[in-house]
């Protein structure tokens, strides 16, 4: 009797041991692309959207540029009013304290910066700083038009009215594919394709659009089919090569 029990009891382990390695091998591994995956987990939504430039905030403050002229008033102390220029390297030289770097600054930006400056021998120095010469507003129209280069721009100004001052359309232009290039940051430009040729037939002038400044229009010669909505600032010397004002 006790052999017979011992018989079932071995028979059932080994039904029990034949049933769980069949499950294990009925199971399906997991493949080397999954495990990576899993340990970094789900992407999120930032990650899996493509990479875009940073855009310019909304009215933003001038830029110290190479060149531009400040004139710099002190309150308490008149004898350190100076005048100053931006030098190539982005510097201005102060009276008494040296150099400090200036280029890209807003004035709010520059008159904390000299006020620090001078802050190490003077006791809360007043200070006020005026932008007396800077770089003027310009557009750039290059391409298929009478006198491609760089101009100032005066006042509000449309698209077919910098063509105009450019010296209109050549023979061969494409102006029915004139492009706008527009600086959205230090490193991206926005473009914006428009119909010049149709606007100018028909006379709805709706969609001409008014520049701003650093904007570059090109009006090429043959169809360019495609061109990115942003593009690096870099690759627009492909497009324009302009003169001095």
């Amino acid at each position: 009797m006790k052999r017979r029990i011992f018989c079932y009891f071995g028979t059932g382990i080994f039904l029990a041991m034949a049933v769980y390695a069949h499950a294990v091998q009925g199971k399906p591994a997991a493949s080397a692309t999954d495990g990576p995956a899993a340990a970094r987990g789900p992407r999120t939504a930032a990650q899996e959207a493509p990479e875009r430039p940073e855009l310019h905030r909304r009215n933003p403050r001038y830029q110290l540029c190479k060149d531009d002229v400040l004139q710099l008033n002190f309150t308490m102390t008149p004898d350190l009013n100076q005048t100053v220029t931006v030098q190539p390297d982005g510097y201005i030289t102060l009276q008494g304290v040296g150099d400090i770097y200036v280029e890209g600054q807003t004035i709010p930006d520059v008159t904390e910066s000299i006020r620090l400056a001078y802050a190490k021998t003077l006791h809360n120095p007043i200070i006020t700083v005026r932008l007396m010469e800077f770089d003027k507003p310009y557009f750039i129209v290059g391409g298929e038009v009478g006198h491609p280069g760089k101009f100032e721009l005066r006042g509000d100004t449309t698209m077919t009215q910098a063509v105009a001052i450019a010296g209109g359309f050549t023979e061969s232009a494409k102006h029915s594919q004139v492009w706008l290039f527009r600086r959205v940051s230090n490193d991206w430009a926005e473009t914006q394709q428009l119909d010049l040729k149709k606007m100018l037939k028909s006379g709805n002038l709706r969609e001409d659009a008014h520049l701003r400044p650093g904007d570059m229009l090109y009006v090429p010669k043959n169809t360019i089919s495609k061109m990115k909505r942003f593009i690096p600032v870099a690759t627009l010397g492909t497009y324009f090569n302009p003169g001095p004002l």
